[in-house]
């Protein structure tokens, strides 16, 4: 079990979904927790039912004031940032033919600018923490296409490729950059799609593992890679995906 205690982290969309998984396994595992997200309610009673060791506040991940402040907020309250997950994302899927421009740089700006805004953001205190661990969840989106997923794909596979880019620069400080690619997972952006969680279930019977992950499932590979025992992976892309990409079986 990955240890994570000592260590403060900032977590982007996790009122809800993935990201409150992420948000309450490292609570658990010993971690201070910086809960963001544009649910601000939503945020604040996730960081209530945790306790002592969460905060949470208002983030809108296109805006690089407010990642200034978040960044500003974790220092204050926890006296360094050493961990940031870049969760927050849209799916926005659509025929291309049918996709409008703005249609298009919705999904852009948050799943793409957003991770660039993020990283640059946090690199500052990384350093004067001595190092640190940037997770950008990206998606199997990110390593191969899906119809309707024109924007969507186009922005994980740059989450992927800003990961490298990252990774490279920012070894040197000692702070390490990974992107994680689930496959399916029974989060709101499933269900908020009109898919219930028997269908969206039935949906991934085809997967080797026959069916679709759980948001805890991604967070525990998220406290991996935040705590020391990754400490050599860096610019690396780790896939949970149930077996999709191996292949997937026609019933």
């Amino acid at each position: 079990m990955s240890d994570l205690t000592g260590k403060v982290a900032l977590i982007t969309g996790a009122a809800r979904g993935q990201g409150e998984a992420e948000a309450r396994l490292f609570a658990e595992r010993g971690a201070k927790v910086m809960i963001c997200d544009v649910l601000d309610e939503q945020a604040q009673k996730v960081a209530a039912d945790i306790g002592d060791s969460a905060r949470a506040m208002r983030l809108d991940v296109t805006r690089a004031d407010d990642w200034a402040q978040a960044v500003s907020e974790t220092v204050s309250a926890f006296g360094k940032l050493n961990v940031l997950v870049n969760n927050a994302a849209i799916a926005g899927v659509k025929p291309f033919d049918d996709m409008s421009q703005e249609d298009y740089m919705a999904v852009i700006n948050i799943n793409q600018l957003g991770v660039f805004l993020g990283m640059k953001a946090v690199a500052g205190a990384m350093r004067n923490a001595g190092g640190g661990s940037i997770i950008n969840i990206s998606s199997i989106a990110g390593m191969g296409g899906m119809p309707g997923g024109m924007a969507y794909c186009a922005s994980k596979f740059a989450v992927r490729g800003m990961t490298k880019v990252a990774a490279m620069e920012l070894g040197r400080d000692n702070i390490r950059v990974n992107s994680i690619h689930p496959g399916g997972v029974l989060t709101n952006m499933v269900t908020d799609a009109g898919l219930p969680g028997d269908v969206a279930n039935d949906l991934f019977k085809g997967v080797p593992l026959g069916r679709i992950s759980q948001p805890r499932e991604m967070a525990t590979l998220a406290a991996y890679l935040a705590s020391d025992d990754s400490s050599y992976s860096s610019g690396s892309e780790f896939v949970a995906d149930g077996g999709m990409t191996a292949g997937f079986a026609l019933e």
